[in-house]
């Protein structure tokens, strides 16, 4: 078993809202595409992996604190970077 294999699927599976997307999409696709990246998966995990429920994926993901989360960033020129807005007070 390549059991760090697949704590990389995973971990990216509930940070990045894009993998995410194309988990739902097409789950043996995005996992045989890691595994071309490097990912090493054994059939099994692969198996096990494209069965998750993708919406269990999505609740987990929505549990996690944004600041672990991948941002999708959406072009709208120059100006797009830095537009947030830093709010960091806490108290």
């Amino acid at each position: 078993m390549t059991q760090r294999g697949v704590e990389i699927v995973l971990g990216r599976l509930v940070t990045d809202e894009e993998v995410r997307r194309r988990f739902v999409e097409a789950p043996l696709r995005l996992l045989r595409e890691l595994a071309a990246l490097g990912i090493e998966l054994s059939a099994v995990e692969m198996a096990a992996l494209a069965s998750i429920d993708a919406a269990a994926i999505g609740r987990f993901a929505q549990a996690l604190d944004p600041r672990l989360q991948k941002a999708m960033l959406v072009s709208h020129g120059p100006s797009a970077q830095g537009t947030d807005s830093g709010s960091e007070d806490e108290g």
